[in-house]
């Protein structure tokens, strides 16, 4: 299905201090979907592209997706190509490049950006990872195949990686070979992650058993027991690849801390029982040796080949990282092994770690004492690639592997610029297309995304007040900004202060002042038992305005500062449907509705967190002569049900009511468009529902 690019202007408008507003997203839609001589260059390619611009990828057992990295001369990204840039090939068969998308992010915060969440829950893990600034990678402890001693060497080099490299926006989580898959989870908190990586600790050659599975094969023979522990962790390389691809399309970094997988020991260390440290002599050590270890070897690669295919079906790009640093032997010297053994398991080690990154289009760190630039470089190709997208001619379903170049244009190829992407995929078998699962549901628009993000409050931050900011129609062509605060409940320094009023200073960009003035906190209690909201408005000509607010105490001591620009729109264009930020009311009863909305002057709520015997009225101005509708999402933007949108009674032209008790703890959106002929604006209201 063909969706052209849909022109579009945003505007965000109406959340701001603590995050805790209603945020008012409108988008101009033309009646056709041709791009329009107003619309913003983009960087993929029309076809399945959603009309908020993330592309849709399809999920069929035929569709094969590769992300590739080009670099100039000097290693730098380059993000100037176009999907007529690249050439597919499988099996040498020149394939038809249906998506394509640049992905070009750093993982830190600009003006401008939705801000982030708190992860709190696993909708809020699922939110966040859904975010395409996000980068996203694991940190795998192979404690099984790293020394004691070598595990401390990586601490100091981990630590600096979290703290140097990754921003504020980036996802990590910690994962270790018995780590349940539905266990893991990602965090931004650097605390958290700089704990982990100083517990860790490295188990190679220990046999002792730490838990109840390890249990039951610890008197197994060690070469036994190095079997199992192999195939523990290719286990869970696999089911972790598979977990990654289920969570998001593009590409996902695992930094892979392990001194690689072993497919044999040296004589002296083949014992019965792995408890009893007696050599196990009944295998000859002379000449069948070779054999063995070379046969070993060779089981032991192919087991790894699922792992790679599961890496390269759901884009999964492995970076292993040999704590031994530039090492020269495997064993050490109370470990006796001839040095042809050494050498051999030393070298069979490090193969498959350079296997899992060369085989997963990631960079293997082996053989090396200083990393620091090859974790920078992890993050580099993280940050800037090419993600494309085609259907198989062949439709292959052998199973068996099939090559994939990608080379670049004649137009470009005089740039001389390197290419870096995955050697190919595995194919389904029949079977595999029998047994297919249906696809993925969408991912949430970047709407409801940032709707739901402005609900999140800066809890540790120790601030005093939380506010929202709401644009209508003003006087005079003007367009009125209205602030409104209420104090935190809870909130407070050490000497327990409550914030009194608040200061407000707006100014233009060049510095001309607008407005002065201050709302103080009216007495009572407001209706919920809520602390009522302050506010204060006023008119201004369309453009950027920045405002400067101060939290003061009874006594007008200074509690607290904040400042913010915002862009406050024209909504007097004649022609063009426009919207006022909606107002949310709350309420516990019928009859306080009826309340509220009779009463013009009653002042909105700041905080969107509600409990299921509440209800909640929602007044709005639409202009123009629009057609308004409304409707319930859920926290993926999908629609739950139709919401009847009224006449207003005072205060607006539209109102909404909604009783909240038929609705389950969680997260949802209330979505109001307002339509006339072929253009059409939206607002989304976002709200947390709880027991």
């Amino acid at each position: 299905m063909h969706l052209g690019r849909l022109a579009t202007a945003t505007l965000i408008g109406g959340f701001c201090w603590q995050a805790a507003g209603v945020i008012a997203q409108q988008e101009s839609v033309p009646a056709t979907s041709a791009p329009t001589s107003a619309s913003a260059p983009s960087q993929e390619t029309d076809p399945a592209t959603q009309p908020d611009g993330t592309p849709t990828f399809r999920a069929d057992v035929n569709f094969v997706r590769v992300d590739v990295i080009v670099t100039d001369r000097n290693g730098e990204p380059v993000a100037d190509l176009t999907a007529d840039d690249f050439q597919v090939f499988e099996d040498d068969a020149r394939q038809t490049i249906e998506q394509f998308k640049l992905v070009n992010v750093d993982g830190n915060i600009h003006p401008g950006d939705q801000p982030i969440g708190e992860i709190r829950t696993a909708a809020d893990q699922e939110r966040e990872i859904g975010r395409e600034d996000v980068r996203l990678f694991v940190i795998f402890f192979d404690d099984y195949h790293t020394r004691a001693i070598n595990a401390l060497k990586v601490k100091r080099p981990l630590t600096q990686f979290v703290e140097n490299h990754l921003g504020q926006k980036d996802l990590v989580a910690i994962m270790y070979p018995l780590t349940p898959l539905d266990s893991i989870t990602f965090t931004r908190r650097q605390t958290s992650l700089l704990s982990a990586i100083n517990n860790f600790e490295g188990r190679k050659y220990d046999y002792e058993p730490r838990n109840s599975f390890e249990l039951e094969y610890s008197e197994f023979p060690t070469e036994e027991v190095e079997r199992i522990r192999n195939q523990v962790v290719m286990d869970a390389l696999r089911g972790l690849s598979i977990r990654l691809g289920g969570l998001r399309e593009g590409r996902k970094a695992v930094l892979f801390v392990s001194e690689g997988l072993g497919s044999s020991l040296p004589a002296n260390m083949r014992f019965r029982n792995a408890q009893v440290p007696i050599p196990d002599t009944t295998r000859p050590d002379s000449s069948l040796e070779d054999t063995f270890s070379f046969f070993n070897h060779g089981e032991l690669m192919a087991r790894l080949r699922r792992v790679f295919d599961a890496a390269n079906r759901n884009n999964a790009a492995f970076y292993p990282f040999d704590p031994r640093g530039l090492a020269v032997s495997e064993f050490q010297i109370d470990e006796i092994a001839s040095p042809l053994a050494d050498r051999d398991i030393l070298r069979q080690t490090q193969d498959t770690n350079r296997a899992l990154a060369e085989e997963t289009d990631g960079r293997a760190f082996v053989g090396q004492n200083n990393i620091e630039k090859g974790l920078a470089q992890m993050v580099r190709d993280s940050s800037a690639y090419y993600l494309l997208g085609y259907s198989s001619s062949q439709a292959p379903d052998d199973g068996k592997f099939h090559e994939i170049k990608v080379r670049l244009s004649d137009r470009v190829r005089p740039r001389r610029l390197q290419v870096r992407t995955r050697k190919g995929y595995l194919a389904p078998t029949i079977e595999d297309v029998k047994r297919a699962p249906p696809p993925p549901r969408p991912a949430t628009p970047r709407p409801v995304q940032q709707a739901l993000a402005s609900m999140v409050q800066i809890a540790s931050s120790g601030r005093f007040v939380r506010s929202w900011i709401g644009l209508s129609r003003g006087d005079d062509n003007k367009t009125r900004v209205t602030y409104v605060w209420e104090p935190l409940q809870g909130a407070s320094n050490a000497r327990r202060e409550m914030p009194g009023r608040v200061s407000l200073l707006a100014a233009t960009e060049a510095g001309d002042l607008v407005f002065r003035g201050k709302a103080s906190a009216p007495d009572g209690a407001g209706n919920a038992g809520q602390p009522p909201p302050a506010a204060v408005a006023f008119d201004m000509t369309p453009g950027t305005v920045e405002l400067r607010m101060s939290v003061e105490d009874g006594s007008g001591g200074v509690l607290d500062t904040d400042m913010q620009k915002i862009v406050v729109p024209d909504l007097a264009v004649p022609g063009v449907p426009s919207m006022s930020t909606p107002r949310v009311y709350r309420a516990r009863t019928a009859r306080d509705v009826r309340a509220l909305a009779n009463d013009a002057l009653a002042l909105p709520r700041v905080g969107r967190d509600f409990l299921r015997t509440e209800r909640i009225l929602i007044r709005l101005d639409v202009y123009g002569d629009a057609a308004a509708t409304a409707a319930l999402l859920n926290s993926l933007g999908q629609k739950m049900v139709d919401l009847p949108l009224a006449p207003a009674e005072v205060g607006g032209t539209h109102q909404l009511e909604l009783p909240l008790g038929s609705l389950a703890p969680g997260e949802y959106v209330i979505e109001i468009t307002a339509t006339e002929g072929g253009a059409a604006i939206k607002a989304l209201v976002p709200l947390k529902v709880g027991r």
